[in-house]
């Protein structure tokens, strides 16, 4: 499973709130591999407007597809980082997958 984090919202994503999110992966998953030194753009429209971020990549992976714990995890992950706005801001950017 890949999740796509802000590196910057607001006034940033902490460190302290990054490495938390990491242990509670590693310690339901096992492990999680972040990619942060590098990070990856994601590019939007809002509007009439383009809007970018700067990506960390987060991977774990899960012997299970879990999709009620994925969804918790995105609702909450919204609340966190993007508080008020749509619940949904960015349409296609998840996709469920069935194996």
């Amino acid at each position: 499973m890949q999740i796509l984090l802000p590196k910057e919202r607001g006034d940033g994503v902490s460190q302290s709130w990054f490495e938390e999110f990491l242990d509670e992966l590693t310690g339901g998953f096992g492990g999680a591999t972040s990619f942060v030194r590098a990070p990856g753009q994601g590019l939007w429209r809002s509007g009439n407007e383009t809007e970018r971020d700067n990506i960390a990549v987060v991977e774990v992976m899960a012997a299970r597809l879990a999709p009620e714990y994925w969804r918790s995890l995105r609702e909450r992950l919204e609340r966190e980082l993007f508080p008020g706005r749509d619940r949904h801001p960015r349409p296609g950017n998840h996709r469920a997958v069935r194996f």
